[in-house]
């Protein structure tokens, strides 16, 4: 495999996962017999530009296919997320009517309405039809559609962007050099670009190996983003790390050229803690494997123990990085009887790989579990207020993500 970056050829694995499903190909009862195609799940991290990443298995256009099933809208917390970052930046980089907003991957309009709302301009970019057409159904512009370098250049003929935006995207891109170089191309003079996405240096301290799936080609370090930017004419201005998702980061960029944004303090405090963590030194990506075993093997020691004291055992939200965990440890319905989701695309299909059936909250109208495993530990804060009721029977909340905590 060469770096998808430097082009390096590299070797070095970070973690190894075997063989899995592509974590959002969830099945219908009439697929469930055919057969299902797996794809390996080994990460590996470039030597000389320190990026971690995953070979492209299967291509994008398969994996972000018209019947996605992640809607962005479905959590009130990312909601909040959003408003409260749309708040922000419209004082901040001077935002009005004349402005334009664009989203690479803007997914069912979650974000881009709340700018909408106060009369800003906004173009969504977006290639899953399930999802863009909710967007469009809210009245956002919305083009369905891949970014890359050619549709930067269409656009900007017409208009270039004031503010270019992207939540959770990056991981999901193999060919980062394009998307860059796109970016460059749509964004104004004085232009500003945000980027979201999971720290790597979190994914390694907390363990978190199950955001970890085919979707996600690359996992980012600060150190690696600032080479990305740098090699491509843009300079980080200002980072923020933010709780979403285990650990993320918030980067903000500019051209090159562009002397109205002050370099924060924030960039060289945080490239120094990554530096001294040994985020350029390979020794700092060997041993992850082994933590990941430890995780492992200590869920599946408690869940097969609790099954065999006769426990009802059930799963809540079927999140993609259930999907990794579950098929990495071999689970079945066998001893997760079920997941409860809120999404109504996914409700009546079956977990990938496991087949676990994906079932809406009517689940419990009739049955109450001892243990409810929270998938999408990352939000758990919202899901335990959500299952708060289940506590009038005694059940318990469970997450495994560093360790397992019982709520």
């Amino acid at each position: 495999m060469k770096c998808r970056f430097c082009s390096k050829n590299i070797d070095t694995v970070f973690i190894d996962l075997g063989s899995t499903a592509i974590s959002n190909a969830f099945l219908s009862i009439d697929a469930i017999n055919a057969k299902e195609c797996i794809f390996p799940l080994k990460v590996l991290v470039c030597d000389n530009c320190f990026l971690v990443q995953v070979d492209e298995f299967q291509k994008k256009e398969e994996i972000f296919s018209s019947d996605y099933v992640y809607f962005s809208s479905i959590s009130d917390y990312w909601l909040e997320h959003s408003k409260k970052y749309v708040e922000k930046v419209i004082p901040q980089f001077n935002l009005n009517s004349e402005s334009l907003v664009v989203e690479i991957a803007s997914n069912d309009g979650y974000l881009l309405q709340y700018f909408k709302e106060r009369n800003i301009p906004v173009l969504g970019i977006e290639p899953t039809n399930s999802t863009a057409q909710i967007a469009i159904n809210k009245g956002i512009d919305t083009i369905i559609e891949f970014f890359d370098e050619d549709l930067a250049v269409s656009l900007s003929s017409k208009k270039k962007a004031d503010l270019i935006l992207g939540n959770n995207v990056l991981a999901h891109v193999p060919g980062l050099n394009n998307f860059v170089r796109g970016m460059k191309i749509l964004l104004k003079p004085e232009g500003v670009i945000t980027l979201e996405f999971p720290h790597l240096i979190k994914l390694i301290n907390k363990i978190e190996f199950d955001t970890i799936y085919h979707e996600h080609f690359s996992y980012f370090s600060f150190y690696f983003i600032i080479k990305l930017f740098e090699f491509h004419g843009l300079e980080i201005f200002d980072v923020e790390e933010l709780e979403t998702h285990g650990g993320s980061l918030r980067i903000y960029a500019k051209h090159r050229e562009n002397k109205t944004c002050p370099i924060s303090e924030n960039v060289s405090k945080l490239l120094k803690m990554e530096l001294d963590a040994g985020v350029n030194k390979i020794s700092n990506y060997i041993g992850f494997q082994e933590k990941a075993v430890e995780v492992k093997l200590k869920f599946l020691s408690f869940i097969v123990e609790e099954r065999m004291k006769g426990k009802k055992i059930i799963a809540f939200g079927a999140a993609a990085k259930g999907n990794t965990f579950l098929n990495y440890c071999g689970i079945k319905s066998d001893i997760i009887e079920c997941v409860v989701d809120d999404t109504p695309v996914k409700q009546g299909k079956f977990l990938p790989q496991s087949h676990i059936p994906v079932v809406s909250r009517d689940y419990f109208n009739d049955n109450k579990p001892d243990i409810i495993i929270i998938i999408p530990w990352n939000f758990k804060k919202e899901i335990i207020e959500k299952l708060a009721f289940t506590k009038s029977w005694g059940a318990q909340l469970v997450t495994y993500i560093p360790a397992i905590e019982i709520y």
